[in-house]
């Protein structure tokens, strides 16, 4: 089983997919951990994407069945083998923004406020994070972006859209997964 959950930053993927993974006892990938070489502070320098395409199909092809979690519609077309289940995740931009408000603070601290550079790096997050659904051309990742990824597919899609629990979300991926 291989499924890819995406959406914006801030809809819950990774907390879905954590869940998900544990629920089928099968590796998560988080798409974040190669996109972005590990730095201090984080999610600044982004990988090549040659290193990037090549370390996530070598730790993918490791398993037959994987949870991947996180955007990844322009890494190319043979990055990932087919995926058996696609779940898309959308939550209402003013919920989804006061969340990445909330994870930001919960993750750096006040520093993301008293440090000028860490707080001109938070505003330029929040405002990429906000043209997901505003589609100003400041972020590559917008909606319409997955909404036209998400047409091209030709496996199983589940959308997921609006506030629900993480258990609520989780029942609706099981029930969707294909019985073998």
């Amino acid at each position: 089983m291989k499924i890819h959950i995406f959406g914006a930053s801030g809809s819950g993927v990774t907390t879905l997919g954590n869940a998900l993974s544990a629920a089928l006892q099968l590796p998560y990938f988080d798409t974040d951990a190669y996109f972005w070489e590990p730095t201090t502070p984080p999610f600044t320098l982004k990988r090549a994407p040659g290193l990037r395409n090549a370390a996530i199909r070598a730790d993918l092809d490791k398993h037959n069945s994987w949870v991947l979690g996180g955007s990844a519609v322009n890494w190319g077309k043979d990055v990932f083998p087919p995926f058996d289940l696609i779940v898309f995740l959308w939550l209402p931009p003013a919920i989804r923004m006061e969340r990445l408000k909330a994870r930001e603070l919960e993750r750096y601290g006040e520093v993301i406020f008293t440090d000028a550079q860490r707080h001109q790096q938070y505003q330029a997050f929040m405002a990429w994070a906000a043209d997901y659904d505003n589609c100003t051309g400041i972020a590559g990742r917008t909606i319409q972006v997955h909404e036209q990824w998400l047409q091209q597919q030709t496996g199983r899609v589940l959308q997921i859209r609006g506030d629900l629990t993480v258990a609520e979300r989780l029942a609706v991926v099981m029930e969707a997964i294909p019985q073998t």
